[in-house]
């Protein structure tokens, strides 16, 4: 506990000290860095590094009693991370685009998506799509009938909507791992899988 407290004032001392660019230390130039008491103390930006609780990965007993959901979580996820990317792409690229070439675009990237993808995923069985449309609100924060809403239109989502619940799916629905277990359960998945531990 000291050692995370004096790593927490030593960083706030940093945060605060006045950036020096450009000073020579040594045969090293320091682009950022603070003076403390005399001492030149070089400043880097370091990659965030998330720290997990210990119960954010799965156990021995959770991985043997979830085998299936575990099968289609890895299934799945590529898909969503591609479609949280193609969607970040179109976004970028219709955002200055006027009204009648903004829907065109969207129709072509569309036609490209289900021309990439609609052969692998027609034989995902109803677990697989219903974990699939979990992680695409989990991958870009928002459900497929607001995406297919705000993409298409209102009509457009309602018809899927109301295709999809014939099929026992339903794009409504929104991807909660704090108050819903199963959700809690594929985030863990996820993590688990990320971090190579699946």
């Amino acid at each position: 506990m000291k050692r995370i407290l004096f790593i927490t004032l030593f960083l706030a001392l940093l945060s605060t000290a006045i950036p020096i660019l450009g000073q020579t230390v040594g045969e090293r130039k320091v682009r950022f860095g603070a003076i403390l008491d005399g001492d030149t103390i070089p400043y880097y930006h370091l990659k965030e590094v998330s720290i997990l609780e210990s119960g954010s990965l799965l156990t021995q007993q959770e991985i043997r009693k979830n085998q299936k959901l575990i099968r289609n979580v890895k299934k799945m996820l590529p898909y969503a991370k591609i479609g949280k990317q193609r969607l970040d792409v179109l976004e970028r690229q219709v955002a200055s685009l006027p009204k009648k070439q903004r829907k065109e675009a969207i129709k072509a990237a569309e036609k490209e998506l289900l021309a990439d993808y609609s052969d692998e995923l027609k034989d995902c069985t109803i677990s697989q799509g219903k974990v699939l449309l979990k992680l695409i609100d989990r991958e870009t924060g928002r459900t497929s009938y607001v995406l297919v809403n705000e993409l298409r239109g209102k009509l457009r989502a309602g018809v899927y909507q109301t295709f999809a619940r014939l099929f026992g799916y339903n794009l409504k629905a929104t991807y909660d791992p704090k108050n819903n277990k199963e959700d809690n359960l594929i985030e863990r998945i996820v993590l688990s899988v990320e971090r190579g531990k699946l």
